[in-house]
């Protein structure tokens, strides 16, 4: 275990830096410059750039990232929050809070609902009751993320007024209902849909026909032997998603007026921000890598028969 753990470190930091590269020349691909407005002046521009060290050749601007990354410096705002700390604006404005605390109640959410309906359709495959979650399912998982967060907007705070309009900083627990229904729907219908699957090629397999003529109660079939088996490939989708629910989504921070990190790193592409749109984009590469190296432990935990040396790798 502790060979294949640092193998995978290992990759991940060559990752990191492969993403580092290709995120850098991406940025530096499109026309334009931070500091061009309206009001700047090419002399404005040049001066700008010296200062923040755009005039130099492309692979010294890379390699000082590289190097102040390695000493735990994310850089400074060029534009947004022009001089601030890059640190300081992700992890110390409440922006990473913020969508971190909506992203964990949404997977939270997907998990504990999705998981066990998943299994009550396929324990009750063929009757009405699988029928009308397989519905529930499909339209979740076709309709975009905006169009429900528009609809439980207009529905439940515009005209009901049950609910806070804009939720903004999540200060009350009703502020986060409609944002976490709207991230964590979609989600929650795949892995429904997932664990269904699973749980039918499961539920079919000979060690279950055994375990049933053994006169095994059917709580304990389900339970024990066919939701264990079948959690692989519902574990294998949720590492990614973790990453990606966790950061928060920017159609769902925009529509609730959230100031969350997934908003903000769009602002930062719109405005060109290079320090925090490479700092971003490592903070959620590295969740991403964190994630499938967790999902691979969670595989041992649900499947000891699975080996996780260096040398099966």
């Amino acid at each position: 275990m502790t060979g294949y753990i640092l193998k995978r470190i290992a990759v991940a930091i060559l990752t990191l830096l492969l993403i580092m590269t290709i995120t850098f020349l991406l940025m530096n691909a499109i026309p334009g410059s931070p500091f061009l407005t309206e009001k700047s002046t090419p002399e404005m521009i040049a001066k700008a750039n010296a200062k923040y060290g755009l005039d130099k050749p492309l692979y010294i601007q890379l390699w000082n990232y590289i190097k102040s990354y390695l000493k735990g410096d994310l850089g400074t705002s060029l534009k947004m929050q022009e001089g601030t700390p890059v640190s300081t604006i992700i992890f110390h404005q409440g922006k990473f809070e913020l969508s971190l605390k909506l992203g964990l109640y949404a997977l939270l959410l997907a998990v504990t609902l999705g998981i066990p309906l998943g299994c009550i359709a396929a324990y009750n495959r063929g009757t009405w009751i699988d029928g009308f979650l397989r519905v529930i399912t499909t339209v979740g998982v076709a309709i975009p993320t905006f169009v429900l967060a528009t609809l439980l907007l207009v529905t439940f705070a515009v005209k009901l007024q049950w609910l806070p309009t804009i939720s903004g900083s999540l200060t009350t627990w009703k502020a986060f209902i409609m944002p976490v229904i709207s991230l964590s729907f979609y989600y929650l219908c795949y892995v429904a849909k997932l664990t269904r699957t699973s749980m039918l090629d499961a539920i079919n397999q000979d060690y279950i026909r055994t375990a049933r003529a053994k006169g095994v109660k059917t709580r304990s079939v389900i339970l024990k032997h066919a939701l264990r088996n079948s959690l692989i490939p519902v574990i294998t989708y949720l590492g990614p998603v973790m990453a990606g629910i966790i950061t928060g989504s920017f159609v769902v921070e925009s529509t609730f007026s959230i100031p969350g990190l997934g908003k903000y790193f769009v602002q930062s592409v719109l405005n060109r921000d290079y320090p925090i749109i490479m700092a971003t984009t490592v903070v959620l590469s590295a969740l991403v890598i964190i994630m499938n190296l967790v999902v691979d432990i969670a595989y041992k935990i649900v499947d000891p028969r699975i080996s996780l040396t260096s040398k099966e790798v």
